[in-house]
């Protein structure tokens, strides 16, 4: 194995004075002792120990370290709950894609942990008076998987395969007109139109290698992706296992310290449950909090929670299939929500660990207000229908995804129960479940039926790409809505840079989408997640997304 010396040697030289009425005797000492410090790295220490014994004289001591770093060690396996649509960034349909593609590519900036955009592959960068342009300069030390150097030429391709209308997000790459490479270092990106969140969501431009794409095309991407980030594509097999590899290459020093990461599929609840029990695999994300109940006192698993910053909700579909039909009224959206009693679903699916809904806005999003949710109200719900001409009620389409999120299934039951309480039944009777990719292709495809259920989270601390994804008409891949007075307050939004002035727009937007509902909001879930007791380093994130390049194996595992 290739040793990286992290340093090759330290000399300390320690002096004190000893009184001890005593002939001096002098004694030399050479000893071999191995030490393991906090992060699991062996240190071969060598002393060579030089000591004036039994007199008042000065000792020296010594001492030369050797720290060797074996690099990256060890595999760590992760259970999806669901099947990747894709694990090139611009076309990921939703968290188990996304993450999966977050390690195998970097942006020109990065989001940390605490929420901040730092650098990433470009050092630094200037912003235009009018916030349009933004000038970055390029670090010169990246090499991409393939072993090709990043330059300034990879980001302007990045843009133009991103923007693509095959790719699911490629409406975020087609809003920026123009990207311009000044010098093999130095890009400049054109924005249409001032944008609070640009520079966060570039955080999700994953740069690709230019004269790749040239070679293989956007299909090529798809089926095996490059790009600068700590992990590389080795293989995929469809339902099995998607396979990464450590990059030896990678330009952030000391990292990453797994060898091998493999992602495994595993749909169903129960069965990554079992697969953590038994130490099949040492992650498992979206159980449900007695699946989490059980696990503790485990010897081999600890239980992280957290609140999510993912909103829950069943859409309605005023673009396509939904065109005619009786969601079109406000009267018959609001009513609906008035007729689903969101507690008992919160109590009798998650054990009351979720908040309920109250707009798409949540507490840990700028512009929170705790407004009061739409009550359970069943008899308010057929006075509003009666009033918008449907006393009896009536029939449409329903959809929801298949082990994509915890307990939807049930959840999309429960709503369509609920709606026939009031009149309101799901075509056939029945709510039509699919496989998770199949449903969001027809989604992005605007396939779907009148109404469907999902979820959208958010990575950047604000409710706007959440609005702006689910709410943007037929420009964005996974909305079903429109609405004119929502488009003007999302522009709006968009470009107030004043925080004070942007949170009182996410307010009076909030306000808005209460009494007019494109959706009938559901709630907000904690997060369960079971982790094998040695991984160290794995930091989930609000969104449930996550990066694992200093997630490392604890020796002994």
């Amino acid at each position: 194995m290739n040793r990286n010396r992290l340093a090759l040697a330290l000399f300390i030289a320690l002096a004190a004075l000893m009184a001890v009425a005593c002939a001096p005797q002098t004694v030399e000492v050479t000893r071999v002792v191995t030490e393991t410090s906090e992060v699991e790295v062996t240190r071969i220490v060598e002393e060579t120990v030089t000591e004036q014994v039994e007199v008042p004289v000065e000792v020296e001591v010594t001492r030369i370290v050797e720290v060797v770093d074996d690099g990256p060690k060890g595999e760590l396996i992760v259970a999806l709950s669901t099947e990747p649509n894709s694990i090139y960034w611009p076309n990921t349909a939703e968290r188990n894609a996304s993450n999966v593609a977050a390690q195998l590519y970097n942006g020109l900036v990065w989001v940390d942990a605490e929420g901040k955009v730092v650098p990433a592959l470009a050092e630094s960068w200037e912003i235009s008076d009018d916030g349009l342009e933004y000038t970055f300069t390029l670090r010169q030390d990246v090499l991409f998987h393939d072993g090709t150097p990043f330059t300034a030429r990879d980001v302007v391709a990045t843009w133009e395969a991103g923007k693509s209308p095959d790719n699911a997000y490629g409406y975020l790459y087609e809003a920026v007109p123009t990207v311009e490479a000044l010098d093999d270092y130095t890009v400049k990106i054109v924005t249409a139109v001032p944008d609070v969140l640009f520079l966060r969501n570039l955080a999700t431009w994953g740069i690709i290698p230019a004269d790749y794409f040239a070679a293989v095309g956007r299909q090529g991407l798809e089926d095996a992706p490059i790009g600068t980030g700590p992990f590389k594509f080795v293989e995929w097999s469809r339902g099995d296992r998607i396979v990464l590899e450590a990059n030896a290459d990678y330009w952030e020093e000391g990292l990453p310290k797994v060898a091998r990461i493999i992602f495994r599929p595993i749909p169903d609840s129960s069965t990554r449950l079992a697969a953590i029990q038994t130490g099949e695999v040492h992650i498992v994300q979206r159980l449900s909090a007695e699946e989490a109940q059980s696990l503790l006192g485990a010897a081999n698993a600890r239980v992280v929670r957290y609140p999510v910053d993912r909103v829950y909700y069943i859409a309605f579909n005023n673009l396509t299939t939904g065109v005619g039909q009786p969601t079109e009224d406000a009267r018959v959206r609001l009513a609906m929500n008035y007729a689903v009693d969101r507690a008992a679903i919160v109590q009798g699916l998650f054990d009351g660990y979720a908040r309920i809904s109250s707009g798409m806005v949540t507490p840990a999003n700028l512009g929170f207000t705790d407004a009061a949710a739409i009550p359970y109200d069943p008899e308010m719900a057929r006075t509003l229908l009666a009033e918008a001409g449907y006393p009896d009620g009536f029939t449409i389409g329903m959809a929801c995804p298949i082990g994509a999120y915890t307990n939807f299934e049930e959840v999309c039951q429960a709503v369509a129960n609920y709606l026939s309480e009031v009149g309101i039944t799901a075509e056939g009777n029945e709510v039509q479940f699919m496989e998770s990719g199949q449903f969001w292709d027809m989604e992005a495809a605007k396939e779907l039926p009148p109404m469907f259920g999902d979820s959208w989270s958010s990575t950047v601390g604000e409710a706007l790409p959440r609005l702006q994804g689910s709410l943007g008409g037929l420009n964005a891949s996974y909305s079903a809505w429109s609405d004119p007075e929502i488009d003007a307050q999302l522009a709006a939004i968009s470009q107030e840079f004043d925080q004070t002035k942007r949170a009182e727009l996410y307010d009076q937007l909030n306000s808005y989408m209460l009494e007019n509902p494109p959706f009938i909001y559901l709630y907000e879930p904690n997060a369960f997640e079971a982790v094998n007791t040695a991984v160290q380093n794995y930091n989930p994130r609000a969104a449930e997304d996550y990066f694992l390049k200093e997630v490392f194996i604890a020796d002994g595992s």
